[in-house]
């Protein structure tokens, strides 16, 4: 697999998930997501609990792999994988990380772009790990009905995004308060600014009760946020039956 660097992107223009993203990404994420790895391990042990065999995980926005890698670790030959990513570096990295497994046939890879496709399978988990915060507004509501219209019944969608604060004045406080964290992490006031430039129009979140609110019009009733540290949350959606 390609080798993980340590993040020193410094993004010129627009925001691309580019080589040089592709090969920091990992550090990028551990430096820059809160809780990084508490927000990991729930992804995990709440995917495990809606497992069914021979069926499918979907994974939506790959990156490198690793949402889904320790989930292909545990059940193995007893699911498929579906895994989908639109970087052509990244899914480099996916092919290379996967070869194996996707030579057997248990897992797929391929390139999508989820504002305008979806993968034809019926699935017992969809994991989507900071992906829906970069797909056009407009786009959203459609995309993750077509996770629950994937999903079989009581199968559950996983995603964790960034959000923002229910109003002006907390979304200051918390926007503050991460700057610190990334502070502490080791990036310096100019490459956080130049990222947060680069990012605007790319990644645009939306307030945790109107994320909840899209689950809810996709027909979901069973909807909990499971993890949550300051303007970065992940729910669970279980489709009824």
């Amino acid at each position: 697999m390609q080798t993980k660097k340590v993040d020193v992107v410094e993004p010129v223009g627009r925001w691309r998930f580019d080589g040089d993203v592709t090969d920091s990404f990992d550090d990028m994420l551990q430096r820059s997501i809160p809780q990084y790895e508490v927000m990991r391990k729930a992804v995990f042990d709440l995917a495990c609990e809606f497992q069914r065999d021979k069926t499918y995980f979907l994974d939506l926005g790959s990156s490198r792999g690793e949402s889904i890698a320790p989930i292909i670790e545990k059940f193995g030959a007893l699911n498929h994988y579906y895994l989908t990513e639109i970087s052509d570096p990244m899914l480099d990295v996916l092919r290379e990380r996967f070869a194996s497994w996707e030579y057997s046939g248990r897992v797929t890879i391929r390139k999508c772009d989820l504002r305008n496709e979806f993968p034809n399978v019926q699935t017992c988990v969809v994991l989507s790990v900071l992906t829906l915060m970069f797909i056009p507004l407009e786009c959203r509501q459609a995309l993750i009905q077509n996770v629950y219209d994937s999903l079989l019944p009581g199968g559950a969608f996983i995603c964790v995004e960034k959000v923002l604060g229910a109003s002006a004045g907390l979304e200051t406080v918390l926007s503050k308060l991460y700057r610190q964290k990334k502070t502490e992490s080791g990036y310096s006031a100019e490459s956080i600014e130049r990222k947060r430039l680069s990012l605007q129009g790319v990644l645009v979140p939306v307030t945790a009760s109107w994320e909840s609110e899209l689950l809810y019009m996709a027909g979901f009733r069973q909807v909990e946020c499971f993890w949550r540290w300051m303007n970065f949350a992940g729910w669970i959606a279980v489709k009824s039956g």
